[in-house]
């Protein structure tokens, strides 16, 4: 399995030059079962993160264009009656599928947004009284331009919450801008590195990897901090104990591990924790001022 890794990674850094940070978190993230949120300004390579994801990890997927105008049921579907039948039927909307783009997620108004909170937490959506499955998996990977930009509406607490990870791709080197430039014709026949079967494999084996008690220790004191320190406007949940558990078991998967060590979660706390500790604090939401801070009280050895 980690020789699919291997050529995952490699075929996401095609993609995306100068960005294997960025790509190995967001493998992670879906080899963790989360769902996605990645943040930058326009041009940056979003939306490519995005697709070649999905097409990497061979799922069904399908882009939405988040607008101001749209309305739950156009993600969501929408019941149209059957003359015929003298019945409704229920049309499914773009959400029935293993990953939906949600691109520009948060130029979307407040309604339309809460339309994923469902989707997002339970696998399911419910419409006229009905409950509906979601493909397995499910994930959302949602793209979203600084708040400064104009025609925003900020994802509240409880929709940011809902993403395990937030990521940041910033803008490439000299060398990887160089590189991209001189590639006149871009490659897009990228294939399906794995199956879904391959997948839900990895998926096992990140839940089977082994945490040490000294290990928990580690992460429940860096949360702690986050809750008695006074460093944080909104200190991290038990949700997110347990999500940035199944992150850094991710990421010892990826580093060839059958263990977890504190460098795991070190990889992966400021992409798990930031966009939770600051909230509606969108100053510096994204920095990693607050994430880094605590990682520096906390030493794994003092424990």
């Amino acid at each position: 399995m980690h020789n699919k890794v291997e050529k995952i990674l490699t075929q996401l850094n095609s993609v995306l030059l100068g960005k294997q940070q960025q790509t190995q978190l967001a493998l992670v993230c879906l080899l963790a079962d989360g769902h996605l949120l990645i943040e930058d300004l326009p041009g940056m390579g979003k939306t490519t993160l995005a697709s070649i994801l999905a097409t990497t990890l061979g799922l069904d997927y399908q882009r939405v264009q988040f607008t101001s105008d749209m309305l739950p049921a156009d993600i969501i579907g929408v019941s149209i009656f059957d003359t015929q039948k003298q019945q409704f039927h229920f049309h499914q909307g773009p959400i029935f599928n293993q990953v939906l783009l949600a691109d520009e997620i948060n130029r979307a108004s407040p309604k339309t947004q809460s339309a994923l909170l469902e989707a997002m937490e339970e696998k399911q959506i419910s419409v006229d009284g009905e409950t509906y499955s979601l493909p397995a998996p499910f994930f959302v990977i949602a793209t979203q331009n600084p708040m400064d930009q104009a025609g925003t509406f900020p994802l509240p607490e409880s929709q940011l919450d809902r993403f395990m990870m937030r990521i940041e791709l910033g803008f490439p080197n000299r060398e990887a801008e160089m590189r991209m430039l001189k590639n006149r014709a871009v490659d897009y026949t990228n294939k399906a590195i794995i199956n879904l079967s391959e997948l839900q494999q990895m998926q096992q084996a990140v839940r089977n990897i082994e945490v040490s008690d000294a290990l928990l220790s580690y992460l429940l004191a860096l949360i702690h901090e986050s809750r008695y320190s006074g460093m944080a406007m909104n200190p991290l949940s038990p949700r997110c104990s347990k999500i940035l558990l199944q992150a850094a078991k991710a990421m010892a998967f990826i580093k060839q591990r059958h263990y977890v060590i504190p460098e795991d979660v070190q990889a992966v706390f400021c992409a798990v924790a930031e966009h939770r500790l600051q909230g509606v604090n969108h100053d510096q939401q994204g920095s990693g001022v607050l994430s880094k801070a605590l990682l520096k009280r906390i030493d794994p050895l003092g424990l």
